[in-house]
């Protein structure tokens, strides 16, 4: 074979290669589209004269091979995080503040620079590259696991196959966002129409469907695009300072990053950028939900670091949700796994946001009552967040007469069990959370968990499972599973029976406190469950101490106490108890203790509200109590200390107009230390 065929097949895809950049990065094309198709004719020409020069990353490589038969699974190395969001000034306020604050910036706060871009709405993936090669591309997933989509992401133009240069590191995890441009959604549309096709309802679906093709040639025909906007995995290489700077990095490797991108300062700036970017919108050719504002120094997001399964060094700034009128025909109420009752609206069906919308939320009793909404007004409908469609006002003007009140069931319209609403709270329970079957399966993973019943091998898809051919209603019905029955289930052998009825039986074994955090009572953790088995030594006098009795526990206030007498007050919950005990369930008597109160704060009073970063709820209420403290759940007067986290409430605002003294987690973890 000449050597002259290899330089000319070199040639041809540096120089296509070349022209992709210009056309799709720098949206600045060098050659007329008929050049462009010459080279590629060429090159395809030549490689299929010359089929074993074909390389993995050459141009000619965009349509890939035959269907693949499923998805495979990819393990993020780095999460793909979520973003927090905000839907108003305030919001946005709030978390500049909390960014400068933690920074301790002080002065110098409104020159802290963002990078600002559009927020695209499209699908997240993966694209990684070793030595510069494309070798895989995944979706978001659940942000730990994602889909292996290299198949498609191949078919996209706008993915560079090879990087350009030299310069990136070894190792390059890149991420972004695949969108349909409006032109393209709309060209398609009309073409499937024709032909008598599926039409997509927008681009975003448009989007995430495309990508889950498992023809590769069906994704190539459709026109997709993709947006890079922050990086993963990066080994064998050193990045810049800053998220901006390492964005036109990406772009002088070939990587398309988003036009509109700026950097600005402070929160003026933000706002300002959210404004431009929300006058354009309807402009701009991609279909955006909002923008996305990150502290542009890596090693400022460093210090800020995350919460939960968001970084606090970036916020997602929504833009209001469509709205449309209809009427509200009816309004039912749903239990939820936690029984918590939502009254949902039953609407005349009415087209919002690119779906047909026939039920939408009332979020709770208090958001109901509070905007007065009745059967049969007219009403305005929102896809909060473009996603769950929701009822946000009523049009009284347009309101006829006989119009009547929604009032709360009195029952579960599940279960039948007592309903109740505490005073002051917008949300409404059932109280039947051991026979209730909308809370069922939750109420059955909660009672196996580890740290409860610690039933081995009873998983979610198992008990999903028993509870879809209605075999276990409770969780006594557990203690009556036998080994022929359950080998009749999916993927449930005779040994793994075995086992699992084995482990059943040994948990009949077990302590009051893990018995009591298995029954699933609210705001009962690990700590108030050892707290109430400590003091109460037995049962029995659990069954019959009345509010006042239960607050003289340690770590049980006036709303906790409330939570035990009402369940059990509910004869179905303690119907289950007994069967659960005529099955064997059991554990060691014991007398009461009373729990010493001369501990460093004895007689201190902590109220815990928020997210904490470092500790549960329930490990910050053990600290307290372990040094003679008292935590309730309501803010008084008599509180001595609010210990907050991420996304404090009403608990946190009360606390400051009542001049109670307030921690963050910091400050809270340094009076445990010095105690």
């Amino acid at each position: 074979m000449s050597r002259s065929v290899q330089n000319t097949l070199a040639r041809l895809r540096d120089e296509i290669r070349h022209h992709n950049y210009r056309y799709h990065v720098l949206d600045d094309p060098e050659v007329p589209d008929a050049e462009y198709d010459r080279l590629m004719r060429e090159l395809i020409a030549l490689e299929k004269k010359h089929p074993e020069l074909v390389t993995a990353d050459s141009p000619s490589q965009r349509v890939g091979d035959a269907p693949i038969s499923a998805f495979g699974t990819v393990q993020h190395q780095i999460p793909m995080l979520s973003l927090e969001n905000v839907f108003a000034e305030d919001e946005l306020r709030d978390f500049h503040r909390r960014v400068t604050e933690k920074l301790e910036l002080g002065d110098a706060e409104e020159e802290l620079a963002y990078a600002a871009e559009p927020k695209l709405d499209g699908a997240a993936v993966s694209l990684m590259y070793v030595d510069g090669i494309l070798v895989q591309g995944a979706t978001r997933g659940d942000g730990s696991k994602g889909e292996d989509i290299t198949h498609n992401v191949k078919t996209i133009e706008a993915i560079p196959l090879r990087l350009r240069g030299d310069s990136f590191p070894r190792t390059l995890e890149v991420r972004g966002e695949v969108f349909m441009p409006k032109e393209g959604f709309e060209e398609y549309n009309r073409k499937a129409a024709e032909t008598g096709e599926k039409t997509f309802v927008n681009p975003r679906n448009a989007a995430a469907g495309s990508l889950r093709q498992l023809d590769p040639r069906l994704t190539a025909a459709r026109p997709l695009d993709i947006y890079v906007y922050t990086v993963g995995v990066v080994e064998g290489g050193v990045l810049p300072d800053t998220h901006s700077e390492t964005l036109a990095k990406l772009r002088g490797w070939g990587l398309k990053t988003c036009p509109e991108s700026e950097v600005v300062a402070g929160v003026e700036g933000c706002l300002d950028f959210y404004e431009r970017i929300g006058s354009a919108r309807e402009s701009l050719p991609y279909e955006i939900d909002g923008v996305v504002y990150k502290v542009d120094a890596f090693r400022q997001q460093r210090e800020l670091g995350f919460v939960s399964r968001a970084p606090r060094w970036a916020i997602a700034h929504k833009f209001p949700a469509q709205e449309e009128m209809t009427v509200l025909k009816g309004v039912d109420f749903q239990v939820g796994r936690t029984g918590a009752l939502t009254p949902v609206a039953r609407l005349e069906p009415v087209f919002v946001g690119g779906v047909t919308v026939s039920n939408a939320t009332l979020h709770n009793m208090d958001e109901l009552e509070r905007k007065d909404v009745r059967v049969g007004d007219t009403v305005i409908v929102r896809r909060q967040g473009d996603v769950i469609p929701a009822v946000v006002g009523v049009i009284k003007s347009r309101r006829p007469k006989g119009t009547r009140r929604v009032k709360l069931p009195k029952s579960c319209p599940v279960c039948g069990s007592h309903v109740v609403r505490e005073e002051g709270e917008a949300v409404a329970r059932c109280t039947g959370g051991l026979i209730c079957s909308a809370q069922r399966i939750e109420a059955l993973k909660h009672f196996v968990s580890r740290k409860a019943m610690d039933i081995d091998g009873l998983g979610a898809k198992l008990i999903e499972q028993l509870v879809a051919i209605d075999r276990v209603r409770t969780p006594a019905d557990l203690f009556t599973l036998r080994v022929e029955e359950l080998v009749e289930l999916e993927r449930m052998g005779d040994k793994s029976a075995e086992k699992l009825v084995a482990a059943i039986d040994a948990a009949k074994q077990t302590s009051l406190p893990r018995f009591l955090f298995a029954l699933g009572i609210r705001e009962v953790g690990e700590a108030t469950a050892a707290s109430l088995a400590q003091s109460l030594g037995r049962l029995e006098n659990l069954l019959s101490a009345d509010e006042e009795r239960l607050q003289a526990v340690p770590d049980v206030g006036p709303i906790v106490a409330r939570r035990i007498v009402e369940f059990f007050a509910e004869p179905h919950n303690l119907e289950v108890i007994e069967t659960l005990r005529n099955s064997g369930v059991s554990w060691p008597e014991s007398e009461p203790v009373d729990v010493p109160e001369d501990g460093p704060l004895s007689g201190r009073v902590f109220v815990l509200t928020g997210t904490l970063s470092n500790m549960t709820r329930d490990e910050a209420k053990a600290l307290v109590v372990a040094r003679g403290g008292k935590v309730t759940g309501s803010v008084s007067r008599k509180t001595d200390y609010v210990v907050f986290g991420e996304k404090a409430g009403s608990k946190l605002t009360k606390a400051r107009q009542l001049e109670v003294e307030t921690l963050d987690e910091n400050a809270f973890i340094a009076l445990m230390e010095t105690t």
